[in-house]
């Protein structure tokens, strides 16, 4: 990929926006590795510390808030090692990759991969983030946009030289996206265009679906749900089985210790 047609892919997201395709609600899934910035980038669309940032996110959280006369949803997920194949994920972790879709029906605008433009990206990189995105479907693609984070990071290179810079692994999971990438300073929040031309970006690529959102496999979604359920249920009954087991030990404490009051007194 080259510069040239990289400048071209960002001259192009421009290039239908204006008013007719601005939409009054936008859902967004934030989905990438962990230390990425997933929250932070979320806190900073929304405006506001609406998402734990600093720690890492076990189960989604969904945030809402107006942003530039749009109502705007934001579902943060629990992040995965980038260098590590899905496999070695925790399946508790993936599950909520899969779950987060549901929370914001009927289905999100866009998935937003982030990834933090400070480290090298290499092939293992690309591998992980295809694999995780891919427990929602193949079709994730269509609805995905890269959002890079730590822009203060690059200094006075282009998001565009970057990406030429990185090489091939980069720049194929970039193509994969249909060459839909942002970036974003996380300590520049007063900087609001860098927020309002990503929501631009989402309602462009709507437009071009016309106006489709991600829906996900319902059979795939159910699955998810009843794992989760099973889990949930197996973790209630060692709770109850704990506390069945501490109800005699409990007794007989009680008993020696009020035998000891009497011998006191």
């Amino acid at each position: 990929m080259s510069v040239t047609l990289l400048m071209r892919s960002k001259l192009f997201s421009f290039s239908l926006t204006g008013e007719e395709h601005r939409l009054s609600e936008l859902r967004i899934v934030l989905l990438g590795g962990r230390l990425s910035g997933k929250s932070s980038a979320g806190n900073t669309i929304l405006g506001r510390e609406e998402l734990e940032s600093g720690v890492r996110t076990a189960q989604c959280v969904k945030r809402q808030g107006e942003v530039a006369g749009r109502q705007v949803t934001v579902v943060d997920t629990p992040g995965w090692w980038n260098n590590y194949s899905v496999k070695h994920t925790a399946e508790l972790d993936k599950q909520e990759i899969v779950r987060s879709v549901s929370l914001c029906p009927p289905g999100p605008c866009t998935l937003i991969l982030v990834i933090d433009v400070s480290p090298a990206f290499r092939e293992e990189h690309r591998i992980s983030a295809v694999e995780h995105l891919e427990l929602l479907s193949e079709r994730v693609w269509r609805h995905t946009i890269v959002l890079f984070t730590f822009g203060d990071w690059l200094g006075d290179t282009t998001i565009e030289q970057h990406i030429e810079t990185e090489g091939r692994a980069l720049q194929e999971l970039i193509e994969k996206c249909g060459n839909r990438y942002h970036v974003l300073n996380n300590e520049n929040r007063a900087d609001g265009t860098q927020v309002t031309e990503l929501l631009e970006k989402i309602e462009e690529m709507m437009a071009g679906h016309g106006g489709s959102h991600y829906e996900i496999d319902r059979m795939l979604l159910q699955e998810v749900e009843e794992k989760r359920s099973a889990v949930e249920e197996r973790v209630k009954q060692r709770v109850t089985k704990v506390q069945n087991q501490r109800k005699p030990l409990r007794a007989l404490f009680e008993g020696k210790f009020f035998s000891f009051i009497e011998i006191i007194f």
